[in-house]
């Protein structure tokens, strides 16, 4: 009888069963668990045979099934390792869960034609273009454009090249909802579609595409960061499009950041990783200025195509008559295009009607049962929404505090308290309302850009969904209606976000031969990021960024990781924090921030604290954890979560 080890996609590790069956690492087995018989991988583990025999169990069968690649394998447990996650968790996500069915009619995927076409690149693009051809063996590349110069079809040239050496390709996106636009260039590029991979395809399409993506078939994928554990037989190009959007980080679960890992993949597949953006993560951008990135630079738009023209609103100076969300500024820019038939772009990051109901009675504020936060104004489902955890209720009547009837009041603007404003200042317009909220599935967002494209609406009022990714050659106006909204608040990467999002989606106006605005409306126009955005000067914005970061020891220039209890009895929460914090190792290079309560103190019903582990660049921060938390038994009543390289600070 032969010792190997297991393991299962479920949050533990890899357990030793028996088996006289001849087994490679890799290979799909069926084995009793718990009180079922689950499917397992065999797993690159010894054994020390210091386990009873007579207590191991034993293997029931093989499956059918090609053994899991040995490059997927590596990245399990490379993942797992990095982030301190379960092993089985990081599994679960490289797996698919209809493991040993066989598809009666398989999806097929047509092979792209890598063909050349006619674009008429400009010299720069050529000289991005053949730099990328060189590349040879795992290499990581920035390309670095404004917007609208043009990245994706540069890009589209290295996939091309890539497909003539038969190798497969997997271009992340950061939301598949926006992917229309993308998939309708890629068909006209390459005269199909490609496998696509994202939460909302069903249990057939998944089993389908993951065995695609296993035997080679599915030559192109695109999909969202999970896209990264699957199985493929060949790969010979990553393509990581707006590398520095905050969504390719992973909160749930097993939590990692996907373009991160994506370097690591490529390393493994030992082939070269594109990182695209026009306003690239501080992370990526040091390592593209000391030299460890190829730095690809497109500094103009396409075919000569303009940046916008930049103004700031001071909203300090109070207008006279009734108060407006919309500047008059901005007004008077709206109705300027209206009969010119150009489009504009009103961008507020705030769903639903107002983000806060008080009571001007008592002064009572509605708050979630649930979490420490407001509830929103959703005045066209007539519902309170928290935005945390998703619970709902009606407006009510009358304040549940004081009981007082008609004194419950809606503050501050939403995009739907916008839309209406503009309904009321403009009821001749064809105005559209976009967010998560209107926009549920890529049919939807599909059938919208077609009506913009084919100029049916004239405003649309939208949130970061709009702000990225899509080139409406008719738009012409972008207006921002708090440019200060994300600058509030001690995370560290708030004022890097705010830059990235507010610069991406001033760069939907003018993309074409007609010359774009954008108006930011701001309370604070003497702040460095507002400045930097009125100038179009991202180096000057990086530049502050990168001292202030640097000066602080502070990633790219050192390392953290976070660590949150939770718990429903909150006696029970704090003390658990409380005494992980007594027992924290003590290093001389490792600081140790907290205990203190989390920015949103409660969450979903339960109780939240924070630590946070500062180590400097080079230290392994991983290391220190387990000798830390290894030996320390949390109470089943609180759960513990550990975030290596934190992204947000909620």
């Amino acid at each position: 009888m032969q010792r190997v080890f297991i393991l299962f996609p479920v949050a533990l590790g890899a357990y030793e069963y028996l088996t006289d069956l001849k087994l490679q690492v890799g290979q799909f087995v069926l084995a009793p668990f718990g009180k079922k018989k689950t499917v397992g991988i065999v797993w690159p583990e010894k054994s020390d045979d210091h386990f009873p025999e007579n207590k191991l169990k034993k293997i029931d069968s093989v499956l059918p099934e090609p053994a899991l690649p040995e490059q997927t394998i590596r990245f399990v447990n490379w993942v797992a390792g990095y982030t301190l996650a379960p092993l089985g968790a990081v599994l679960k996500m490289a797996l698919n869960p209809q493991m040993g069915k066989i598809s009666r009619n398989p999806l097929i995927f047509l092979p792209p034609n890598p063909g050349h076409t006619q674009i008429d690149f400009s010299s720069v693009q050529l000289k991005a273009v053949k730099a990328m051809h060189n590349l040879s063996g795992f290499k990581v590349a920035l390309l670095d454009g404004v917007t609208g110069s043009g990245k994706t079809e540069v890009y589209f040239e290295e996939i091309a090249h890539i497909l003539e050496q038969k190798k497969q390709v997997l271009v992340l996106l950061p939301e598949i909802i926006l992917t229309t636009a993308w998939l309708k260039r890629f068909e006209k590029r390459f005269g199909v579609a490609p496998a696509l991979w994202h939460s909302s395809l069903t249990p057939k399409q998944r089993r389908d595409t993951w065995e695609a993506v296993r035997n080679g078939s599915a030559q192109v994928l695109v999909g969202a960061r999970s896209a990264l554990f699957l199985p493929f037989l060949n790969l010979g190009l990553i393509v990581v499009d707006e590398e520095h959007d905050p969504s390719f980080k992973q909160e749930e679960g097993v939590l990692y950041q996907a373009r991160d890992m994506a370097i690591v993949r490529a390393k493994i597949a030992d082939c070269p990783i594109v990182l695209a953006s026009a306003t690239p993560s501080l992370e990526t951008y040091v390592h593209a200025k000391e030299g460890d990135y190829l730095h690809l630079q497109l500094p103009e738009r396409y075919r000569g195509a303009e940046l916008p023209e930049t103004r700031i609103i001071d909203m300090r100076q109070k207008e006279k008559g009734p108060v407006h969300f919309v500047s008059k500024e901005l007004q008077e820019a709206l109705a300027e295009r209206l009969p010119k038939k150009e489009q504009s772009l009103l961008f507020l990051n705030r769903r639903g009607y107002a983000p806060l109901m008080l009571c001007r009675a008592c002064g009572h504020r509605l708050q979630c049962p649930h979490c420490s936060a407001w509830l929103v104004t959703h005045k066209e489902t007539h519902q309170l929404q928290c935005h945390h955890c998703g619970h709902t209720m009606p407006i009510p009547t009358e304040c549940p505090q004081c009981h007082e009837k008609g004194t419950l009041v809606a503050c501050g603007p939403g995009v739907e308290r916008v839309a209406e404003e503009i309904r009321t200042l403009f009821p001749n317009a064809r105005i559209a309302q976009i967010t998560s909220d209107t926009l549920t599935h890529p049919q939807d967002f599909a059938q919208l850009i077609q009506q913009i494209e084919s100029g049916e609406l004239d405003i649309l009022i939208g949130t970061q969904i709009l702000a990225k990714g899509h080139h409406f050659k008719n738009l012409t106006l972008v207006g921002v209606i708090d440019a200060d909204m994300g600058l509030a608040g001690g995370d560290l990467r708030a004022g890097e976000r705010t830059f990235q999002l507010l610069q991406q989606v001033m760069g939907r106006a003018g993309r074409e031969e007609k010359k774009g605005m954008a108006l930011l409306q701001s309370y604070n126009p003497e702040n460095l990021i507002i400045h930097a955005l009125s100038q179009n000067d991202r180096t000057c914005f990086l530049t502050e960024e990168k001292m202030t970061r640097k000066l602080l020891h502070m990633p790219p220039f050192g390392r953290l990781a976070s660590i949150i209890v939770s718990g429903r009895n909150q006696v029970i929460t704090w003390q658990t924090i409380q005494q992980l914090a007594i027992k924290a190792p003590v290093k001389p290079d490792i600081e140790i921030l907290g205990p203190v309560v989390a920015p949103i103190a409660k969450l979903r019903g339960k109780f939240r604290y924070r630590l946070l582990v500062k180590a400097p660049k080079e230290a392994k921060i991983q290391n220190y954890l387990h000798l830390w938390l290894d030996s320390i038994k949390i109470p089943a009543s609180v759960d513990m979560r550990i975030d290596v390289d934190p992204y947000s600070f909620f």
